[in-house]
């Protein structure tokens, strides 16, 4: 009996078809002797975090129903450098191998693989700097701007946007107990939202 594999395709729109994709997949697995177990289809951008079918191939590949994962490309499973590495991680914990039709076989088990892994961890490991680089630059950028950034001090968003309810609801005779019951605020949160108010009353 061959080695089982899953087939996993991926389109990014609604009005692209998944067809070629598994049609190319089926005749790679055939001919480099792959026993498919399951055909699994989704749409959805390579950045979408809930990649519903991606995860139940997961599951199969750690209940180790599978021995490998086919793709047409690496960018059809991976969302970034560092969700690949991490995904290539756990497959490798379960002994399960992910191919590329292009050639590139991840197999952490082999020096191959264990090479093309800290190649991958040298780019995912940029790709964390230049988003922490560009997320300190935009800040300075704005602070340059005079944007104050942040909740600034006497900003409560939530307990202003409660406080009519929570005054209305004092005025009606209710505890504080009762109200943030209510509101699903705590009883502190309540207590305060009262003495801001009539503090500013009392102004």
């Amino acid at each position: 009996m061959g080695q089982r594999a899953a087939i996993y395709c991926r389109v990014s729109t609604a009005d692209q078809s998944c067809e070629r994709q598994e049609r190319d997949l089926t005749a790679f697995a055939d001919r480099a002797g792959y026993e498919v177990s399951a055909i699994f289809k989704e749409t959805g951008s390579g950045t979408k975090m809930d990649r519903v079918e991606r995860k139940k191939v997961m599951t199969l590949a750690q209940a180790r129903q599978i021995d490998a994962i086919i793709v047409t490309e690496l960018s059809r499973w991976g969302r970034s450098t560092i969700d690949l590495l991490n995904t290539l991680r756990e497959l490798e914990g379960w002994k399960v191998s992910l191919i590329a039709m292009n050639g590139m076989v991840f197999d952490l088990s082999s020096p191959h693989g264990r090479m093309l892994a800290t190649f991958l961890s040298g780019i995912a490991e940029f790709e964390r700097d230049l988003i922490s680089e560009r997320v300190r630059s935009g800040l300075a950028a704005a602070k340059a701007r005079g944007k104050r950034l942040g909740r600034q001090t006497g900003q409560r968003p939530k307990s202003d946007r409660l406080a009519p309810k929570v005054m209305a609801s004092v005025a009606e005779g209710r505890s504080y107990r009762w109200i943030a019951r209510d509101l699903g605020i705590s009883k502190n949160t309540v207590g305060d939202i009262v003495q801001r108010q009539r503090q500013q009353l009392s102004q």
